[in-house]
């Protein structure tokens, strides 16, 4: 089973890459944004909680998190492995993920980071913002409050699966088929 943790700050590409390496791979992609919009969407229990806490411009708390991302393996027991894009973002939801994947007898196979300078992604959002429809991708100010967030809460985890012998950080810059073959070298090399 190949469990392939993919981030990277806002902009890097994650999602993109995620929609080729799972096709490539037979992965099953876990986006934690796109779990907080079906529960949501769906009003589910945990999808109200999660709600609640958005609606009062709060971070949903990880327990939430972590939960929905559960549920949602969950629901593929015969997956030949998992791409999770957006999650772990903080340590605590790294001890969380690497205790869920144990308790499975699973564990995670890398964590591959796309880096690129913060100002060539500031661009590729604003650029995304054009048709996206989200508010944050037209506000440059918003844009970069989430890099100061990112090297505050996400950024450790690079030191945390570096400590692993996981880590594996890939040039985020160039076109999406020179990033999807360096994304891919390095997860044929596992």
């Amino acid at each position: 089973m190949i469990n392939i943790v993919l981030f990277g700050k806002p902009g890097a590409g994650k999602g993109t890459q995620a929609e080729f390496l799972k096709e490539k791979y037979s992965l099953t992609h876990i986006s934690t944004g796109d779990l907080f919009r079906y529960n949501i969407k769906n009003n589910t229990p945990l999808g109200l909680e999660a709600k609640s806490y958005i609606d009062r411009g709060s971070l949903v708390p990880d327990a939430v998190t972590i939960k929905m991302l559960e549920d949602e393996a969950a629901k593929h027991p015969d997956t030949k492995g998992f791409l999770f894009d957006g999650f772990p973002r903080n340590i605590a939801q790294a001890d969380a993920l690497e205790q869920f994947l144990e308790s499975k007898g699973w564990s995670t196979t890398a964590t591959i980071a796309l880096e690129a300078d913060d100002e060539v992604l500031v661009q590729r959002i604003l650029e995304r913002g054009k048709t996206s429809g989200r508010a944050d991708d037209n506000d440059e100010s918003a844009i970069r409050n989430r890099y100061v967030v990112y090297g505050n809460e996400t950024a450790p985890l690079i030191d945390y699966y570096k400590q692993k012998g996981k880590f594996h950080p890939v040039d985020g810059i160039g076109s999406i088929a020179e990033i999807t073959t360096r994304l891919s070298n390095v997860i044929d090399s596992l």
